[in-house]
């Protein structure tokens, strides 16, 4: 047709398709295979050190580990000396006759000194002023063959709530007949036991974490001293100290 028409004749020529310029198209490797490797956060990356990165890295770790060396050699010695004893709750022998010997004068009256068999030690041996509790007595305390232990305390002015608080406030469980006398026995069930006994103007108080019949090795060579004593004498009118 001519071109009044409106229309030509003439075939028409193909438009040349877009090129795609988003960034997932990625020319393809022969066989298929994306040409570039994987990106952070996808599976099979692997980071690559620089050099000087990597002799940076090691030289932290060889630094923790001697800084952890010296940290050791430092400590071991420390350990070493402060080895714990052998057998627990073991003291040096205390020489308790002269200890109370000592205590005398201040306690107004002869602290018992008791001899235990052979096998049992004592771990310390006190007066003690009662600033604190109000009561000052006597405090002694000795570590039986089986590791048991029995400590005594002895004073002339004690109270229900001193002898209470000795007792950590166990109840009064029954009697205990030991060389003739009768100990009152206050024992949780658990924990430490106490005998109590007023003495020859004293309060006598074994306490601790002992099987009885220790309780009444410890009774009984209590009893002995305290018959033992000289009389007691006036307490001193200035107050005693620890």
């Amino acid at each position: 047709m001519g071109d009044h028409g409106g229309v030509s004749d003439s075939p028409k020529t193909p438009l040349p398709a877009p090129e795609d310029s988003s960034p997932e198209a990625v020319p393809e490797a022969a066989g298929g295979a994306s040409a570039r490797g994987p990106l952070p956060g996808e599976p099979g990356f692997k980071a690559v050190l620089s050099k000087n990165a990597a002799k940076r890295a090691n030289a932290s770790v060889i630094g923790m580990i001697l800084a952890l060396a010296v940290s050791i050699a430092c400590i071991l010695p420390v350990i070493l000396l402060n080895a714990q004893p052998k057998q627990p709750g073991y003291d040096p022998k205390i020489d308790v006759s002269a200890v109370s010997a000592n205590a005398a004068p201040v306690a107004g009256f002869t602290p018992a000194a008791p001899a235990l068999p052979s096998g049992w030690h004592p771990n310390y041996a006190r007066w003690k002023s009662g600033t604190e509790s109000g009561v000052p007595a006597w405090e002694v305390g000795f570590v039986s063959p089986a590791q048991g232990f029995v400590g005594l305390t002895q004073t002339r002015k004690s109270n229900p709530t001193w002898v209470a608080q000795i007792a950590d406030n166990a109840p009064v469980t029954g009697k205990r007949t030991i060389d003739g006398q009768d100990w009152t026995l206050r024992d949780k069930g658990t924990g430490p036991k106490t005998l109590v006994l007023e003495h020859r103007g004293f309060t006598l108080v074994l306490n601790g974490r002992a099987d009885l019949k220790e309780f009444d090795v410890v009774a009984s060579a209590v009893l002995k001293a305290v018959d033992a004593a000289p009389a007691v004498t006036p307490a001193p009118s200035a107050s005693p100290t620890a």
